[in-house]
């Protein structure tokens, strides 16, 4: 952790060792002149949660910039290898990798019953996922179809709550908070079965996803 001198308000994890580390704003509002302040050698932007813009401007001053964009489950293993590449830690990525190829070992070995499903990220407007996004991709592994199957974007907003089709609703505690609230007002109102779902284990790459694997196996066997 010596080498980390900043973070969003929502990198939380370790959640000890980050309490003391500065917070340069969020994923979209992004401070630039704290993050200037601090002098890193390296950034780790993402394409969907960082503004283009935002990466340009941090090129013009800090040394390395390091884009990230997973797409799919196994797009984790060329994400370790490209942050252990660029801190010198190949061993310790490696070794993710190795963890990583076991939990997506056990899950490939089950055969999961389909379900469909509507995964929901946002509420006024109502969002969620295409499929050609790293949760739906990550979600299908065990069964569980997202709709709508063709979107024009890649976290569609919902003019109305279309269920047709959907045999679950999935409300995600990311990044909006939804609650056992929701889940009993969506219950409701469309007579479907309602499951929160830790947005963590769905959308989070890197070292979670490999917690991400067996929570969603054991998620999907329960429904």
């Amino acid at each position: 952790m010596n080498q980390l001198v900043g973070r969003t308000g929502f990198c939380i994890h370790p959640r000890d060792a980050l309490k003391k580390i500065p917070k340069v704003g969020g994923t979209k509002s992004v401070n630039l002149e704290k993050i200037r302040a601090l002098a890193p050698t390296h950034v780790i932007v993402n394409i969907d949660e960082n503004t283009k813009e935002t990466a340009d401007a941090l090129a013009g001053f800090v040394p390395n910039v390091i884009v990230t964009h997973p797409l799919a489950p196994l797009d984790n293993l060329a994400l370790y290898r490209q942050i252990g590449h660029a801190f010198k830690v190949q061993e310790k990525a490696e070794a993710l990798c190795v963890r990583y190829e076991i939990e997506y070992g056990k899950i490939r070995a089950v055969s999961f019953k389909a379900k469909k499903v509507l995964y929901l990220i946002w509420k006024d407007p109502w969002m969620t996922v295409s499929r050609d996004t790293y949760i739906s991709r990550t979600l299908a592994l065990v069964g569980l179809e997202t709709l709508p199957e063709a979107a024009a974007a890649r976290y569609p907003k919902l003019d109305s709550l279309d269920v047709k089709g959907v045999e679950l609703i999935l409300l995600s505690t990311e990044p909006y908070r939804f609650g056992e609230k929701h889940r009993k007002e969506l219950e409701g109102e469309t007579g479907l079965p309602i499951h929160i779902i830790d947005g963590e284990m769905t959308s989070w790459y890197g070292p979670r996803a490999i917690a991400g694997l067996g929570y969603l196996a054991r998620l999907s066997a329960s429904l």
